[in-house]
C-alpha cells in the first residue's frame, strides 16, 4: 500500500481589504526562495484555473491577492507589505505593482500578528510598500487596546460597514514607472486615439470612454462581455507600456486601462480594467492616479472632470458600483495644480484565521 503523504500546513489569515480580499502571510512563514515562494501561492490560491476550485482563490482578480507582511528594518516604517497578484488562469504570480484596497487589511493584520503593540484608541502603522518603496500610513481602530472592525463607516463596492481606516500616500507620484508622467507627455496618441499615461501609485492609461465607442456607463458585465472593445483595449495597454517603462505587457498586470467619461454625480466617472476585466469598482492607487489626472490641465479629463477649487481637493470618482473619494493636497504650480499627497478611507474585516494546506511536494524542505 502506498504511504499516504499529508499535506503541509502554512499559518495564513483571509481578510477583506476595501473592495479585496485575499490571504495574508508573515514572510517567515513562507519560502524564502522566490521560486518556490510562488508555486506555494499558487498552489494556496488554486491557480491556474478559471475557477480556483481547488485553492483559495474566488475565481476573480480582487479575490486572487496575497499580502506578504515582515517588520520593517527602515526607520521610518513599521513592516513591510509586499503585494503578490496571482494570476487566476495563469501559473503566474506578478510582484510588479502595490495594491491600496489590501493595503487596508496589512495595519490590523499587524497588530493581530505581534508585529505592532496595540495603543489606546487607535494605532498608527508606518507601512513601507515593498513593491515600490513608497510608504503609506493607517490608522486601525484599537479601542481596549483590540484592532476593531465593526463600525459605520461604509464603502462602495463593499457591503455593510465597518470601522474606518484611513490611509495617507506621499510620494507615490512614479512609483512604478519612474515618474508621474512616465512618457514625458500630458497626452500621447496611441492606437489612434489621445491617452494620458500616468502613475500616482498605479500606471494607469486613461482613455476617453466616447473615443472607444462606448459611453463610460456600462455595467461591468456589459464591458466584459464586448471582445471587441477588449481587444482594442489591450492592443493600446501593450503599446502603452513599453512607453511608461513597464517592458512586455503581456507578462504583467500593469499598466491598468481606464475609460473617463463625464461624472453624474461626483468629479470623473470611470470604468477600469485589471488588465483584462472591468473593475467591480475601482482599486485604491488606480482612483489616485484618476484624481491626479483629474485636477490637472490638458490630459484626457480636462473638460471632463468637475474639480472642486482649493488647495485640499475631494475627488469623487465614480465607478460601476458607486464612488470612491480621494483626498488630494496641492499647491499651484507654474503649470497648474501638483499634488503633494492623498488620503483616502478604507475599511477591511478579518475572515477566517488558521492555516493553509498545500501538497508536500510543493515545498519539500523538513517540516
Amino acid at each position: 500500500m502506498e504511504t499516504a503523504r499529508r499535506q503541509r500546513s502554512i499559518p495564513c489569515m483571509l481578510m477583506r481589504g476595501g473592495t479585496s480580499k485575499g490571504a495574508f502571510f508573515l514572510a517567515e512563514d513562507l519560502p524564502t526562495d522566490p521560486a518556490t515562494r510562488d508555486r506555494v501561492l499558487l498552489a494556496v490560491m488554486g491557480s491556474p484555473d478559471k475557477r480556483q476550485i481547488d485553492g483559495l482563490g474566488g475565481a476573480d482578480p480582487l479575490t486572487s491577492k496575497v499580502a506578504i507582511v515582515s517588520r520593517s528594518s527602515r526607520g521610518d516604517a513599521d513592516v513591510d507589505y509586499l503585494f503578490a497578484q496571482v494570476v487566476v488562469d495563469e501559473a503566474r504570480v506578478d510582484f510588479g505593482q502595490n495594491c491600496g484596497n489590501m493595503l487596508a487589511g496589512v495595519g490590523p493584520f499587524s497588530i493581530e500578528r505581534g508585529l505592532v503593540p496595540a495603543q489606546e484608541g487607535a494605532t498608527r502603522v508606518a507601512i513601507h510598500m515593498v513593491n515600490t518603496g513608497q510608504i503609506a500610513v493607517a490608522l486601525v481602530q484599537t479601542p481596549g487596546t483590540c484592532v476593531t472592525y465593526e463600525g459605520d463607516t461604509r464603502i462602495d463596492g463593499a457591503p455593510g460597514t465597518a470601522a474606518a481606516i484611513p490611509l495617507e500616500f506621499k510620494e507615490t507620484m512614479g512609483s512604478t514607472c519612474g515618474a508621474l508622467l512616465p512618457t514625458g507627455h500630458l497626452r500621447d496618441r496611441v492606437g489612434g486615439i489621445e491617452v494620458t499615461c500616468i502613475d500616482n501609485g498605479m500606471p494607469l492609461v486613461l482613455m476617453r470612454a466616447t473615443d472607444l465607442g462606448v459611453t463610460g456607463y456600462e455595467s461591468r458585465d456589459e464591458l466584459d462581455a464586448d471582445d471587441a472593445l477588449k481587444a482594442r483595449i489591450e492592443a493600446i495597454r501593450l503599446e502603452a507600456g513599453h512607453m511608461m517603462n513597464l517592458g512586455d505587457g503581456r507578462e504583467r498586470t500593469v499598466p491598468k486601462m481606464c475609460l473617463v467619461a463625464p461624472p453624474r454625480d461626483g468629479a470623473i466617472s470611470t470604468r477600469s480594467f485589471i488588465p483584462h476585466r472591468c473593475h467591480a469598482s475601482i482599486g485604491v492607487l488606480g482612483a489616485v492616479s484618476v484624481a491626479t489626472a483629474a485636477v490637472m490641465p490638458h490630459t484626457v479629463c480636462d473638460g471632463i472632470a468637475v474639480v472642486p477649487a482649493g488647495q485640499r481637493k475631494r475627488i469623487s470618482v465614480e465607478h460601476p458600483s458607486g464612488e470612491f473619494t480621494v483626498e488630494l493636497e496641492t499647491e499651484q504650480g507654474r503649470n497648474g495644480p501638483e499634488v503633494l499627497s492623498a488620503a483616502l478611507l478604507r475599511t477591511a474585516r478579518w475572515l477566517a484565521d488558521g492555516v493553509a494546506g498545500i501538497p508536500s511536494a510543493i515545498w519539500t524542505d523538513e517540516i
